[in-house]
């Protein structure tokens, strides 16, 4: 019979076929940290499932969101730019 450990007690795991890119980043970054590679690994499947302060949050694009302006002269050289020249694609 399997001892019962509480579910916040933390679980468990073993990882195989680890990459060796992802197992030698792992491990320069804890030692950059000065952190386990326990600490860090945990801290990256956090950060991958999208939860805990490592997820990654993505505003590269957030200040040109809802800016568009219709501009005739962009649309007029985007329409130029999709026109093509028969002679270069014999």
């Amino acid at each position: 019979m399997q001892a019962r450990v509480p579910y916040g007690a933390g679980m468990q795991y073993t990882l195989r076929k680890v990459p060796r890119a992802v197992d030698a980043t792992l491990r320069r970054r804890a030692q950059r940290e000065a952190k386990s590679l326990n600490e860090v690994a945990l801290e990256a499947l956090a950060a991958g499932a999208g939860i805990g302060s490592a997820a990654a949050k993505f505003h590269d694009l957030d200040s040109l969101a809802g800016t568009w302006r219709e501009d005739s002269e962009f649309d007029k050289a985007l329409t130029q730019q999709d026109r093509v020249d028969a002679g270069l694609w014999k």
